[in-house]
């Protein structure tokens, strides 16, 4: 036996593609749901082999005497953490509520890039993740500028329809998608938006969400509906308290679903309207607003609805849609968004106008024949967030030029 065969070769270790993920939301240890399917796509990623990703969460606060409003100390407050295996930043920028926003991604640029710089002088990143279109996308472009590397963005949905509209942002999200080295969209109802903008479509990808299959899935619903204290019919609407979720529509509905029971799961600024809502229309008694939800409570809450109700005017594709169906909770929404690409067959629930007269239609539509659970998560069961990693580690390794 030769030499070359008794000695072992030495094995190729393969670089790593380290992604520098940049997100204004992400989880911390006192707002543990703040962006966590960013956190759940970006830890999904973070197991792909040959992949390491750092992310730098930028918090916004605001100047003195702005400063002393409520919920200001609590940003200032947030540290630098290892959260669950992924090294996390949270350098501070300013950020004037209300006017700033054209603002913020140059603020949000010159806050990251001297501790950016360190990070890549270190260890050098091969490409710049940016998690929302804006304010995130502009403010990789300027970093991808003074790194040298390459930037891609993923659009969400309200940072592309209500971004996109606003004096001195859109001309910079354009600008951002021109210069980006590739695109992602949560829907393809949200590529042909973008398209719309003025991007180019051969940039962009759609990459729909992830899935915990494990614990989002059919339970008794009998019993679930028991262990939170519910009865009788349960209508469920998860989604901030926010004029474009239009959750008064929900309540106006509500006169003509006798017995029916609203529970909002959410909080934000039409908090008090909406309460104020429900009680001139008499129905107080039967909505029950439960504040936010941890997102390991949420399975128990789908599966314990009869229906899951959310009539926005714009979305991109909502999480809440996804878990719902894998509960096994038909969906009653507007035509927005992704819903349509969702919807593999009619026990997924309806679509619906934004009108509180069709949506108790639909409503009692379903609970006059409600579907199988089996066949409502039918819809969602090529999900999953192993999935989602794959699709996107693909896609960072063809645009960072690291196909192996």
């Amino acid at each position: 036996m030769d030499c070359e065969s008794r000695t072992a070769r030495p094995q190729a270790v393969a670089r790593l593609v380290r992604i520098l993920t940049l997100s204004t939301l992400f989880p911390a240890s006192d707002r543990p749901n703040f962006g966590i399917f960013v956190e759940r796509q970006t830890h999904a990623l973070s197991e792909v082999p040959d992949f390491a990703v750092t992310v730098i969460n930028p918090v916004g606060t605001a100047p003195w005497p702005l400063g002393k409003a409520s919920g200001q100390s609590d940003l200032k407050a947030l540290e630098n953490e290892r959260w669950r295996g992924l090294e996390v930043y949270r350098p501070r920028f300013t950020a004037i509520p209300m006017v700033g926003g054209a603002r913020n991604p140059a603020a949000i640029a010159r806050a990251i890039l001297p501790f950016a710089k360190q990070l890549h002088r270190e260890t050098p990143f091969d490409l710049i993740d940016a998690e929302f279109f804006y304010p995130d996308g502009p403010a990789a472009m300027r970093l991808s500028d003074a790194l040298g590397i390459p930037f891609t963005i993923k659009a969400r949905g309200a940072d592309i329809h209500y971004w996109g509209q606003k004096h001195g942002c859109r001309s910079q999200i354009v600008d951002a998608a021109d210069k980006a080295a590739g695109l992602l969209a949560v829907s393809g109802a949200l590529k042909s938006d973008m398209v719309a903008m003025g991007m180019n479509a051969e940039k962009i990808r759609v990459h729909y969400t992830g899935l915990d299959q494990a614990r989002f899935l059919p339970r008794d619903r009998a019993a679930e509906k028991a262990r939170l204290g519910l009865k009788g019919p349960v209508i469920l609407c998860v989604g901030a308290f926010i004029p474009r979720k239009n959750q008064r529509l929900l309540i106006e509905a509500l006169p003509d679903l006798a017995d029916a029971t609203l529970v909002l799961a959410g909080t934000g600024e039409s908090d008090a309207a909406l309460r104020a809502l429900a009680k001139r229309r008499g129905v107080g008694d039967r909505v029950r607003f439960i504040g936010a939800v941890p997102h390991d409570d949420l399975p128990a809450l789908f599966a314990a609805a009869d229906v899951m109700a959310l009539v926005s005017s714009s979305e991109g594709l909502a999480n809440a849609w996804v878990e719902a169906l894998a509960c096994g909770t038909p969906i009653v929404s507007s035509d927005v968004g992704g819903i349509r690409e969702l919807m593999k067959n009619e026990a997924a629930g309806r679509i619906v106008a934004q009108d509180a007269q069709a949506i108790a239609a639909a409503v009692q539509s379903i609970l006059a024949n409600p579907p199988q659970a089996a066949d409502v998560s039918a819809n969602v069961q090529a999900f999953s967030w192993k999935e989602n990693a794959r699709q996107l580690a693909d896609f960072f390794r063809t645009v960072s030029g690291r196909q192996g």
